[in-house]
């Protein structure tokens, strides 16, 4: 770039980079979305389109970004895990966030068109948008999921029991509200039992644990190749560009799937090491 007596301008930009040996995770989140829900007339308490909308612009987002390691989405809102080793964008804060925000409101406006084919997309175009949180360990990794999967399982047990009150039960919402509040999960699970013959445990599972995005790579891929903390160690010793192209190639060759999984207990974590770590059975607590 030429210089120029105008040059200064940059001084004025804040330099806001992710500190390093940090998981960060790009959480976005729907604009304005309970207006969306009631222009297009979303199916209550959940609708099945809106959260295939959803994961199939979090499973483009996954394949996109490399570094990310795994992805976690309920209702409007979807968490991208970086590995802690990552270098792009110089880790910088406000790249990250506005890149995988903006990637993927262009996914979700592309893709509406396939999960609702009779509701063509108006202005005002959905938007999301992103921060970016940094978490030091595993462990705090590990405890952030499990907060977005508990919440998931308490708005949804909240919502299914709310919106049968009121579209079987014939009560307003206000009413509704009012004789939900102060109750407990078990309430809610007798209220739906009783009152409406629903076992809530038989509800879907993509409504109440979410959906999981991760790369999923075959059993001689797991173990033999180079995991994320031996490929960082490889990096530190010897800097090997070989190395480097062939895991890029393995990432993008690797399939992305997607479960609604239980991600609080540790059978996810045990059947994929590689997500979080290159060595399986190595301590999450670091």
């Amino acid at each position: 770039m030429a210089n120029s007596e105008y040059e200064y301008v940059r001084h004025f930009e804040q330099w806001d980079p992710s500190p390093p040996s940090n998981w960060i995770v790009v959480r976005i989140d729907g604009r304005g979305f309970t207006k969306l829900c009631k222009k297009y007339d979303f199916a209550k308490p959940n609708d099945r389109r809106a959260i295939d909308l959803m994961n199939a612009a979090a499973v483009e987002v996954v394949r996109s970004f490399v570094d990310i390691v795994l992805a976690y989405g309920q209702s409007d809102e979807y968490s991208f895990i970086f590995h802690e080793s990552t270098t792009l964008f110089e880790r910088r804060a406000a790249k990250l966030a506005t890149s995988v925000a903006t990637a993927f409101t262009a996914e979700y406006c592309m893709q509406w068109s396939t999960f609702f084919p009779d509701l063509p997309l108006e202005r005002p175009w959905p938007t999301f948008d992103g921060r970016c949180v940094c978490y030091p360990k595993r462990k705090i990794l590990r405890d952030y999921l499990c907060w977005r999967q508990a919440d998931c399982h308490i708005n949804n047990l909240y919502n299914t029991t709310f919106w049968n009150m009121v579209m079987k039960g014939g009560m307003s919402a206000t009413d509704a509200e009012q004789a939900l509040k102060g109750t407990l999960s078990a309430d809610k699970h007798e209220i739906l039992f009783s009152k409406f013959g629903i076992n809530y445990n038989n509800e879907p599972q993509v409504y109440r644990k979410g959906t999981v995005v991760f790369r999923s790579y075959d059993t001689a891929v797991q173990t033999n190749d180079v995991g994320h903390d031996d490929l960082a160690e490889k990096q530190a010793n010897t800097h090997s560009k070989t190395q480097l192209q062939k895991e890029l190639k393995r990432k993008q060759k690797a399939i992305i799937a997607t479960g609604h999984i239980d991600i609080i207990g540790n059978a996810f974590w045990d059947d994929h090491p590689y997500i979080l770590t290159g060595k399986r059975g190595e301590d999450f607590g670091e």
